[in-house]
């Protein structure tokens, strides 16, 4: 889970999703030659080797099964955070003013956790506003008191909303307290060279007011440059983009920015006038967690791919606009060859194992702008903008080649078993004859159901010019 107070760093992956209690001890996903692992196969094996040994309590520990750059990155940036506190500690005064800001800030950061509390929070990377009433802690007051600010928020959404990882946990707070922190020291290092005093001229108000809104921007680059190496580290098929610079994400990220800048001027002035922000913060709050929240219903629980109604109805608006505008569009329909025997063989959760790879490839391998979803059980469906029925053969040919390179280690009995899976398609293209997406489905699958009849592991396109299988 990863939070902006930033971003909040949660389970983002469900590739791994079922495997810690199972017998599938690790996932193997082979893309050109090029092999990913994850789950614990590595680590226990690291773990039995005697120059690896653990004590049995910290073995067991969750951490061990990210890679080792970024275990020591996450450790790196926790250990870095400890020592700015104990720093910073030092060297501040103790100033009961000081204290009382702090405690009101920090009573409105909690009030807005319980405010909030029934949202409750998504796995993901997590967009909340508990940096609103951060930010002032760091321009206003002593650094040390920007470092320490995220740490009781987050203890209270342990306790209160989700029991995350607490490894996680303290990289966020980690995060987000090193953000703060050195947002603290750039904002009161320039606060003179730049004439920028409240107190002063307006044109001294202006350019303390632009400071402030610097280092509030400041502060978001960092966290989210650490947040995002994390994530991106624990699960290299995650979109950069989309968890950065999505518009959405952008828009969030300056709306909470302005909002800051404002609370941060109605504290300097009067501490208490920042209640009158609670109701606009909580507000804003339940609606990045309604949105991460109306996303995650998109999305296909064991896989990550779109579920079958939110496929139909992207699919459909594709179809409707290439039909308008005379483009090419192909449909493919993909279904696991022998997956009943999977589950019968090694159990479901091998299962979830073989369509979590299969998921992760097809991301891995298709376009940006391609739609793809799971259909249900081990059917998949791919649509396919500007894309006429020769090229959508080619590609669905390609993904059928590169999905038969997919290794699924699974245990049957004492051993573990290198498990191949094979996959059919069947493609169909929008032409005169099938002008909407049930026309196209309903030729998808004709075709597909060709595939298997002709042996599986075939690819087949039904069009103008009769039926082609490949294979």
């Amino acid at each position: 889970m990863l939070n902006d107070s930033g971003y909040d760093w949660n389970e983002l992956t469900v590739i791994r999703y079922g495997m810690k209690q199972s017998g599938v001890r690790s996932l193997h996903i082979v893309i050109n030659g090029m092999r990913w692992r994850c789950g614990r196969e590595a680590v226990m094996q690291a773990a039995s080797n005697p120059a690896h040994q653990r004590p049995a309590i910290v073995a067991t520990w969750a951490i061990w099964e990210l890679p080792q750059w970024l275990r020591r990155f996450v450790a790196a940036t926790i250990l870095v955070y400890a020592a700015a506190l104990v720093v910073a500690a030092a060297r501040l005064p103790p100033h009961l003013h000081d204290l009382e800001v702090f405690g009101v800030l920090l009573a409105f950061g909690v009030a807005t956790v319980e405010l909030t509390r029934r949202t409750g929070e998504p796995a993901g990377l997590i967009k909340d506003l508990h940096g609103v009433w951060q930010l002032p802690a760091a321009l206003l007051l002593p650094p040390l008191y920007g470092l320490i600010a995220p740490v009781p928020i987050l203890v209270l959404s342990q306790l209160r909303i989700r029991h995350a990882l607490v490894y996680r946990r303290a990289f966020t707070a980690a995060a987000i307290g090193l953000s703060l922190g050195a947002t603290s020291l750039v904002f009161h290092a320039a606060l003179h060279p730049v004439g920028a005093s409240l107190s002063g001229s307006p044109s001294g108000q202006l350019r303390w007011v632009l400071l402030a809104t610097g280092c509030a921007a400041l502060r978001t680059l960092i966290n989210k440059g650490l947040v995002v190496t994390a994530v991106k580290g624990s699960e290299p098929t995650a979109s950069l983009r989309e968890l950065a610079w999505d518009r959405e994400v952008v828009y969030n990220d300056v709306a909470e920015l302005c909002l800051s800048v404002v609370i941060v001027f109605a504290v300097a002035h009067v501490s208490l006038m920042i209640a009158f922000a609670l109701p606009f913060v909580t507000l804003l709050q339940r609606s990045f967690r309604h949105t991460q929240l109306a996303g995650e219903a998109r999305v296909d629980g064991k896989t990550g791919l779109l579920n079958a109604a939110t496929w139909q109805r992207e699919a459909h608006t594709e179809v409707s606009r290439a039909v308008r505008t005379h483009t090419p569009l192909a449909v493919a329909m993909v279904d696991i060859d022998h997956f009943k025997a999977v589950n019968d063989t090694y159990g479901h959760l091998a299962g979830d194992a073989v369509l979590a790879a299969i998921s992760a490839a097809l991301r891995g391998l298709l376009r940006d702008y391609d739609i793809v979803g799971r259909f249900g059980g081990e059917e998949f469906a791919i649509l396919l903008p500007h894309t006429s029925a020769a090229e959508a053969t080619d590609i669905a040919e390609r993904l059928r080649v590169r999905l038969a390179k997919i290794i699924t280690p699974v245990t049957s009995g004492a051993e573990s078993v290198p498990l191949r899976i094979t996959v059919s398609i069947g493609v169909a293209a929008l032409e005169e004859a099938r002008r909407d997406l049930d026309e196209l489905l309903a030729a998808a699958d004709s075709a597909l159901y060709q595939a298997k009849q002709s042996g599986r592991n075939m690819t087949c396109l039904i069009g103008e010019t009769g039926v082609s299988t490949s294979g």
